[in-house]
């Protein structure tokens, strides 16, 4: 890893899940030329700011929240797609500020999420053997051989959609939409029409006492504007190495290479070979990055990527996300984090609760049970309370959309339910209820555990 890296560096590695199948490749090149030339999507000062949020998490002083779309789609790209999104993460991450006593991080999985590795080059449909659909970035959905043919056109798109699902981010989180007041109606809303309603209510009127003690001493959106808008970050798989390598630039303050693509980029867990090519691209990169670990990982393994990807064992620079499924964490986490724990490297722990969950339903929709997400939460938490290590965050696939794709919740959603509006393009997403109703679970965990933390401090 000591030799000289270029945006370009990662040609020479071997690479997983890049699509080598384009028809005319010098189609591709003069694609990646032309957005070599577009303005960043994102800025390095953004990124550094992420950065020293998520150096915040390491240290135990905050709590990062991530998430979004499992893959984002051209035909359901709309401003109330993205609003709801934005809207959930904000709602989630109050209750869980409010639980346990930390500030909040927020990503979302948006404005770059259109690229997935498959675990299989080819799909066969009534003996027809096509592409398998990586992403929308890449090929269509549809079972045709022109939709599945990679096209470098979908690039451009794909930038087009990012730039303008940025505008509307970023007008969202400094315009007035995230007033901490409003964020707090729309929740009270949920409480009041959710089944488990009045589990959740005695955490929503402790939150609504604050805002009224708040504005009682005259701490209002009008006095302090900082209540009326938030920091917001966006984030997705660096997977298309030739997309990121042409949306790598230069910092003029700094003269370090950044990934304008996104504040955050990881690497997957089918991608994160140590002399591969994703690695290689992102050592190189300056941004935060992030790093799957399933149940594969050993100890060893781990500890190569991380000095790979962060030699200078920076606060916030690398995000580990355990993703092992609620029957394995217990017996893989531990181990991962005494590691990291045991050879000093400062990074964030969080957990991908969503992929290793996932299953067939009887009826052939692929599906997660929410009770098996919430309980991989909740041993993620227990596990890092043993180990010494703060339990950093949450990773999730979601949408603010009445999606039925993820069984149970508190609506108890079935396999028969599944169809009635099963949307996604990729992988099952927890619905907008699904997902604040997670985060009141999850909240309830913290706060107990901040609880006993306080018991133990006071002696």
């Amino acid at each position: 890893m000591s030799e000289h890296w270029t945006p370009a560096s990662w040609r020479a590695k071997p690479a997983q899940h890049i699509p080598t199948d384009y028809p005319d490749p010098s189609a591709l090149a003069m694609v990646e030329d032309t957005l070599r030339a577009m303005p960043p999507l994102v800025f390095a000062g953004e990124a550094r700011r992420l950065k020293s949020l998520l150096g915040d998490v390491a240290a135990g002083k905050a709590f990062l929240l991530q998430g979004g779309d499992c893959a984002e789609s051209f035909k359901e790209f709309h401003a109330d797609n993205i609003r709801d999104t934005f809207r959930l993460i904000l709602q989630m991450a109050v209750v869980l500020t409010f639980a346990g006593g930390k500030p909040v991080v927020k990503v979302g999985r948006m404005a770059g999420q259109f690229a997935k590795p498959r675990s299989s080059a080819t799909e066969t449909i009534n003996g027809v053997t096509l592409p398998s659909y990586r992403g929308d970035i890449i090929n269509g959905m549809e079972f045709t051989p022109q939709a599945r043919t990679p096209d470098p056109n979908r690039l451009l798109q794909a930038y087009a959609q990012s730039s303008a699902t940025l505008n509307l981010l970023r007008a969202f989180a400094g315009g007035g939409y995230a007033d901490l007041y409003n964020i707090h109606r729309w929740t009270l809303g949920f409480v009041n029409d959710s089944p488990q309603g009045a589990r959740y209510r005695e955490l929503s009127e402790k939150i609504s006492e604050a805002l009224t003690f708040m504005a009682a001493i005259g701490v209002t959106p009008e006095t302090q504007p900082d209540l009326h808008r938030v920091e917001f970050f966006t984030s997705h798989e660096a997977l298309l190495l030739g997309f990121e390598e042409a949306m790598t630039r230069v910092d003029s303050t700094s003269g370090e290479w950044y990934d304008t693509s996104a504040h955050l980029v990881w690497i997957g867990e089918r991608t994160r070979q140590l002399d591969g090519a994703h690695v290689e691209y992102c050592r190189g990169v300056k941004n935060p990055i992030g790093l799957k670990c399933g149940p594969t990982m050993e100890p060893d393994d781990l500890l190569r990527l991380v000095d790979a990807l962060n030699p200078k064992n920076e606060p916030g620079r690398l995000t580990l996300y355990g993703r092992f499924g609620h029957d394995k964490i217990a017996d893989r986490l531990p181990r991962l984090m005494r590691a990291t724990k045991a050879g000093g490297r400062s990074v964030v722990w969080a957990t991908d609760p969503m992929h290793g969950n996932t299953l067939t339903a009887a009826n052939g929709y692929k599906t997660r049970p929410f009770d098996r997400i919430l309980s991989e939460v909740k041993s993620f938490i227990e596990v890092a309370k043993a180990e010494g290590v703060h339990p950093g965050g949450v990773h999730l696939e979601m949408t603010g959309k009445n999606v039925t794709e993820c069984l149970g919740g508190a609506r108890a959603l079935t396999e028969g339910d599944l169809a009635d509006r099963y949307h996604t393009h990729c992988d099952p997403r927890l619905n907008g209820e699904q997902a604040l109703e997670l985060a009141f679970l999850v909240a309830e965990k913290l706060k107990d555990e901040r609880i006993e933390a306080a018991r133990r401090a006071a002696g």
